[in-house]
């Protein structure tokens, strides 16, 4: 059964990037995500990129083909153990047309790599959208909807994760940068904003799972806070009549029982009959209200407390 973050990825590349610069855009942040450059006879570049992900695999082959400056081929590596995921490799073979194609998607220059030759491709909001679908679809992860909520995209180089930090932040999304082993990985734990994100990236169902898991999760918890009320108040409950019984029990050994007022001496005999009812039911016995019970054992406890012979 395939992860949360895999279906988050299988529904991101069917959004629709119909615009050149929006796919110039997704295509830069897959490729630094997950390719990698060769050089061949006469200098000439070539690209490789892999994923394990048949669905982002079929996506950089459907936007390299788009650009049309290049004829990228694509091979599976089977899996030879089980719940061992297929690879799937794209190659781009060294040829001239893959430098220009690098060059136009900031990725080569005075700086060969840099990040900071994103920003062109990064001016329109559009774009800025289709590059963090691409960062996602190359190296993101998020959580399945039962679990705590935690996204994540995980670089291999600092320049790129801070790129995406400040384009989410440019786009008012709370993030966090850390580092772990030789990757960076730009965070949100925010359940709210993760679904927003992923909302404007182009996954609705995903935004739907996560919605209906996180209104089972407030029901659950609201239930739950419901049933410890009602558990606590039984406790209280519980513990008041028990020093009741007691206190009752305590004037009849003392023979201060009969001396009690009539309507003190009812609400007596009444609690012995009835220990486990509330105070609400034992006005109601009474036809008295709640208070009024209350306030009746309250002067048998007081009573029991006293000096023998203080009843009057």
């Amino acid at each position: 059964m395939p992860s949360f973050a895999t279906e988050v990825k299988n529904e991101l590349v069917r959004a629709s990037t119909r615009k050149t610069c929006c796919q110039n855009a997704e295509l830069a942040a897959l490729l630094r995500m997950g390719a990698s450059m060769t050089i061949g006879p006469a200098m000439n570049l070539g690209l490789n990129f892999v994923t394990e992900n048949a669905a982002v695999a079929r996506r950089v082959l459907q936007l390299l083909k788009a650009n049309g400056q290049v004829k990228p081929e694509v091979t599976v590596s089977r899996a030879k153990r089980l719940k061992k995921n297929n690879s799937y490799f794209l190659r781009v073979a060294p040829s001239p047309q893959v430098r220009p194609l690098m060059e136009s998607l900031g990725m080569l220059g005075d700086n060969e790599g840099s990040v900071g030759h994103d920003k062109g491709l990064l001016r329109r909001q559009c774009c800025r959208k289709a590059y963090l679908r691409g960062a996602f679809l190359g190296g993101g992860t998020v959580n399945r909807p039962e679990a705590k909520a935690h996204l994540e995209f995980v670089a291999n180089s600092y320049p790129f994760a801070n790129t995406l930090m400040q384009v989410l932040k440019k786009m008012d999304f709370p993030v966090g940068i850390t580092d772990r082993k030789n990757n960076y990985q730009v965070y949100m734990k925010d359940g709210e904003e993760i679904m927003d994100l992923l909302a404007m990236l182009g996954a609705p169902k995903a935004v739907e799972q996560l919605e209906v898991a996180r209104n089972l999760r407030e029901v659950r918890n609201q239930v739950n806070r419901l049933v410890n009320c009602e558990t606590a108040n039984l406790q209280r409950t519980v513990s008041a009549s028990v020093a009741q019984v007691q206190a009752i029990h305590q004037l009849k050994s003392r023979g201060e029982l009969d001396k009690l007022p009539p309507k003190m001496a009812e609400m007596a005999r009444l609690r012995l009959a009835e220990p486990d009812a509330s105070l609400s039911e034992l006005g109601e016995m009474l036809g008295i209200s709640r208070g009024a019970a209350a306030n009746r054992l309250r002067k048998i406890m007081s009573l029991a407390d006293s000096s023998p012979g203080e009843v009057k």
